[in-house]
């Protein structure tokens, strides 16, 4: 990753959405070249010297503290994620690449957790959204994980290019901005990765979705939330989903999905589940990335 360009590039994104009247500037009806926020009305907001925020932007802002940083996220109405993210981004900046990425193993009692959730499709998931394990219900739910090659098995690459994935979420473009608004919030917290810079590359040139997406610069962390799915099965559901952050790990969590009690979607996951009972396959023990 180029950190000064991606630094760049999310900053004059959030300047860009952000009105003068909307910062409680005066902009006496001039016409602008480009929309929003120029450079000086948000060294003006953020309190610091137009040189200061230039070289901030393109990178050039040796030691920038806190409450710069701070400051700017406060004058661009920032949320807490792309405030978390901008942090990330100036700290990038002075980080060189790695020479390889670093496998993520798991522990045995995580993949126990997984097998004992026999009704609940659930899936543990790493750095660049990449799928570490599964249960046999998720990989029912979503489409068979256990045939794609171990350098696909990825969330990002899956939902983008993956046809069976993708018919599998009725709201597929909500699920694909959640997807790449996590994936650069991972970006943000591991620029020298070299493998998201492979990873990005690969789904840009081969995905215009992709690339639509990605040019918005939308960052979130994974929480929570809820999908309206189809199943060849059952037909159309709506389940809802909780992320949780693995302890002594914080690159991996644990997503389960859930259906309202009493609900028609709960009877279809319980199809499902059946379903994956009798199609359950041995998950593959090759590494997802090294």
């Amino acid at each position: 990753m180029n950190g000064k360009a991606e630094l760049a590039a999310f900053l004059r994104s959030r300047r860009a959405r952000l009105k003068p009247e909307d910062a409680g500037l005066t902009s006496y009806g001039e016409r602008r070249r480009v929309p929003g926020l120029r450079r000086e009305e948000l060294a003006q907001l953020a309190g610091v010297s137009m040189d200061y925020y230039v070289r901030f932007e393109q990178g050039r802002g040796d030691n920038v503290s806190d409450e710069v940083i701070d400051a700017v996220a406060g004058a661009l109405r920032l949320s807490e994620a792309e405030r978390a993210h901008l942090h990330n981004l100036a700290r990038a900046v002075k980080q060189r690449p790695m020479a390889a990425s670093q496998r993520q193993d798991l522990r045995p009692g995580q993949r126990r957790l997984l097998d004992s959730m026999t009704g609940t499709p659930a899936y543990l998931v790493g750095r660049r959204t990449d799928v570490l394990a599964w249960n046999p219900v998720y990989a029912e739910l979503i489409g068979s994980l256990a045939t794609v090659p171990a350098r696909h098995r990825n969330t990002a690459w899956l939902v983008f290019l993956d046809e069976e994935v993708r018919s599998r979420y009725v709201n597929w473009e909500t699920k694909a901005r959640n997807v790449v608004a996590y994936l650069r919030m991972d970006l943000g917290r591991h620029p020298a990765d070299p493998a998201f810079g492979a990873l990005i590359e690969e789904l840009s040139d081969r995905s215009e979705d992709f690339r639509r997406l990605w040019d918005g610069q939308e960052v979130a962390d994974r929480t929570h939330g809820g999908y309206h799915m189809r199943h060849p099965a059952v037909g159309e559901f709506t389940l809802a989903y909780e992320s949780f952050q693995a302890s002594g790990d914080p690159d991996v969590s644990l997503i389960a999905y859930t259906a309202e009690p009493g609900s028609p979607s709960e009877a279809s996951l319980r199809l499902i589940a059946e379903q994956a009972d009798l199609t359950a396959a041995p998950e593959p023990t090759e590494p997802v990335s090294t």
